[in-house]
């Protein structure tokens, strides 16, 4: 019996058949978390090719990895796993090129900056606040910047956030809190600016 492909479908059923083969429920679930997982890599890394490279690499290993996928467990956050581990990787191997320095800002802007649709006509200034923001969110530590992105971009709960990085609520709180400190620290000279 053939089932149809429909974007109804459940992240699930769509697994199950592309477990099976079906490149196009696979192709499905593509379309479906791309967007998300192109905002989640492009906030972690701060630049819009490595972001390309990690979701496509992270939407191979998923591939590749479907026949390990439990059904039991929800789609969307075994995909982000796959995601962040490629933006580990991407960090262990530009660690040697990049100093890092904890850097802190808007909290506010990057809700903004993921609702926003691209204006050709925005102000340079606005344009350089959010480069700068971009840069300082990607130069944080992954300590704290792994529990940010996983909230405000990722979507998911303190909660569901310590899950996925094995810690517990109270100590994703506190890192998303330090994040915030040192973002607003970085950031300051365009506050007194704005």
């Amino acid at each position: 019996m053939i089932v149809p492909h429909d974007a109804t479908r459940s992240d699930t059923a769509l697994a199950l058949q592309a477990q099976a083969g079906d490149r196009h429920a696979f192709e499905l679930l593509v379309q479906r978390y791309k967007g998300p997982l192109y905002r989640f890599a492009r906030r972690y890394v701060g630049t819009d090719d490595d972001a390309y490279d990690i979701v496509q690499d992270a939407f191979i290993s998923a591939w590749m990895a479907l026949k390990r996928y439990d059904r039991n467990k929800n789609f969307s956050t075994w995909l982000r796993a796959i995601a962040l581990n490629k933006c580990r990787d991407l960090g262990r191997r530009q660690a040697v090129r990049r100093r890092l320095r904890g850097m802190v800002g808007f909290f506010e802007s990057i809700r903004q900056a993921e609702q926003a649709e691209p204006d050709p006509g925005d102000d340079l200034r606005e344009a350089e606040r959010l480069r700068r923001l971009d840069t300082a969110i990607a130069e944080l530590p992954s300590f704290y910047k792994e529990p940010l992105l996983l909230t405000t971009v990722g979507g998911l709960t303190q909660e569901d956030a310590a899950k996925q990085l094995g810690t517990t609520t109270k100590a994703i709180e506190m890192r998303i809190r330090r994040a915030k400190k040192r973002l607003d620290a970085a950031l300051s000279d365009l506050k007194r600016e704005g």
